[in-house]
């Protein structure tokens, strides 16, 4: 899947115009799974070729494509744009409870009503993105973009004290010190 972040932009500039706009993200599926497309329909040719009838085969690559081009969905500020082969729907942020997580790591956006509405080619890890698109009106679940905490205002975060309490800290500076041990004593023998 594909997801593309673009800023919408104002011919006229000003920060009015822009205010209002924001940016928007595009999950579609990848561009290069045409490729797949042009080779099945290299494959299936020869046989639709062969008997008239059989030119009913050439359906399902052209059917393939057209899903591939058209199916999307698209985040803005106002809300989603979900595309599929047969329609277009339109989800404002206020009609969406929630997201349902598949086993598959599928999303579908749950509405008010309590149907879902499965959203083409997001999965999991763009629930971040739609988080930051929708301008926090839909949680970030995976906490990637919550803040960091707040260092204490009594530590400087640079002393050797804090650093001498981190484990990890301390065992990445054991090995490298058993390291430069071994390396002393094969350099020694």
């Amino acid at each position: 899947m594909t997801v593309t972040r673009k800023r919408d932009t104002d011919d006229a500039g000003t920060a009015e115009s822009t205010q209002g706009k924001g940016s928007r993200a595009v999950f579609r599926v990848p561009g290069t799974a045409l490729i797949g497309v042009l080779m099945l329909f290299m494959c299936t040719f020869p046989f639709a070729a062969t008997l008239p009838y059989l030119l009913v085969l050439l359906v399902v690559p052209i059917a393939v494509a057209v899903w591939i081009v058209r199916t999307r969905t698209v985040a803005t500020r106002d809300g989603l744009t979900v595309r599929t082969l047969l329609g277009t729907k339109e989800l404002p942020w206020d009609a969406i409870k929630g997201f349902s997580i598949s086993p598959k790591a599928t999303v579908a956006a749950v509405l008010t009503d309590d149907t879902a509405v499965p959203l083409p080619s997001v999965r999991t890890r763009h629930l971040p993105v739609l988080s930051l698109v929708s301008e926090g009106r839909v949680p970030d679940p995976s906490g990637l973009l919550a803040e960091p905490a707040e260092v204490p205002a009594g530590s400087d975060g640079g002393s050797d004290e804090s650093e001498a309490e981190n484990p990890a800290i301390d065992e990445a500076a054991g090995k490298a010190e058993d390291s430069e041990a071994r390396s002393e004593d094969a350099g020694g023998r």
